[in-house]
């Protein structure tokens, strides 16, 4: 997709926020909309998609989300509740002058995306969801669930995450190979097809099922790893991991909201080989109840996780169609 607009062209800024300063990059002018990435990224994650909306006539910007990257990095686990980092997204669009915006997010970006939408629609009128679809608040404590995966033979990565050091002593030695297993495992191209890498053995590590040789995926060269490797071995993994962390503090801040739909205009983008697409099946055939205003689903085949980097120009021309449906006054 031809632009006149480069990566280099983009504009960094530290903006304040509630822990501090929230980092952003910008590019482009017009209706803003707000790129939020997930685990483990950084606004780079964004790369394909701000030249493509400047170029359409958006003011594109994608944050560091807190913990990561050049935002601030509070070290208490609560301080990464779904509410704070919600407040985060509102203090961006205050720092910009702008009154609304379109809020469109991956992996936890989504689930950020979608609650920022909830719990402030006087702020973010419409929401894109990448790979992980919407789920209201509300049902058992997060905890519970995630630790009866496994049957007692292994374990789910969300509760290998769950205890503060554990996960930073299996990735921080070396943060450069870990990356790389991980984002191969959940790509498209170099899936080996072997043990569920979202599963820890007993007394093993998560990257014991990563691939362990083979290419990087197509979608990842040495120097886009060199970014994300060089920004994990400055700020560590526990900000980016307190995320996980603090799920249940988001079960009974949100208990208030349980089944709450998202209302506003809405967009859901995954891959057809993503887990995230098939283990929330059930998420994705209730829209209708939990995103009335959903004006598209689409399944990308033959696609894995990382969709926005695996599919850019798939991913550009959906968000672009989508956004030009949304009414004058939606795109304020």
């Amino acid at each position: 997709m031809p632009h006149p607009y480069r990566l280099t062209d983009v504009t960094h800024r530290l903006v304040p926020g509630p822990a501090g300063r929230i980092h952003l990059v910008e590019q482009g002018s017009g209706p803003l909309v707000l790129l939020v990435h997930g685990f483990p990224e950084s606004w780079y994650s964004w790369r394909h998609q701000l030249p493509v909306l400047a170029a359409a006539g958006y003011r594109a910007v994608a944050v560091d989300v807190r913990g990561y990257g050049r935002s601030s990095r509070p070290e208490a686990v609560e301080a990464y509740r779904m509410r704070e980092l919600v407040a985060d997204n509102v203090a961006v669009v205050e720092a910009l002058g702008a009154h609304s915006a379109v809020v469109v997010g991956h992996d936890w970006g989504a689930t950020i995306a979608a609650h920022s939408a909830l719990l402030r629609p006087d702020v973010f009128h419409a929401v894109g969801l990448l790979s992980v679809p919407y789920t209201p608040p509300g049902g058992p404590r997060p905890s519970e669930v995630f630790a009866q995966l496994g049957g007692g033979e292994e374990e789910f990565y969300v509760s290998y995450f769950q205890e503060p050091g554990r996960a930073e002593r299996e990735i921080e030695p070396d943060v450069r190979g870990w990356l790389a297993g991980f984002y191969a495992a959940l790509s498209a191209d170099t899936m080996t097809g072997g043990p569920d890498p979202h599963f820890v053995s007993q007394g093993g590590r998560l990257r014991d099922r990563f691939p362990s040789a083979g290419p990087l995926p197509a979608w990842l060269g040495e120097d886009e790893l060199d970014v994300y490797t060089g920004k994990f071995e400055r700020t560590g993994l526990s900000g980016a991991l307190n995320r996980y962390r603090a799920m249940d503090h988001d079960w009974k801040d949100l208990a208030d909201l349980a089944g709450a739909p998202v209302t506003q205009p809405s967009l859901f983008l995954g891959g057809s080989l993503d887990a995230s697409t098939t283990w929330l099946a059930d998420a994705i055939d209730a829209f209708p109840a939990t995103l009335p205003g959903l004006h598209a689903s689409h399944l990308l085949e033959g696609c894995g996780h990382w969709i926005q980097q695996e599919r850019p120009e798939e991913v550009g021309r959906h968000l672009l169609d989508w956004l030009e449906t949304l009414s004058p006054v939606a795109r304020r």
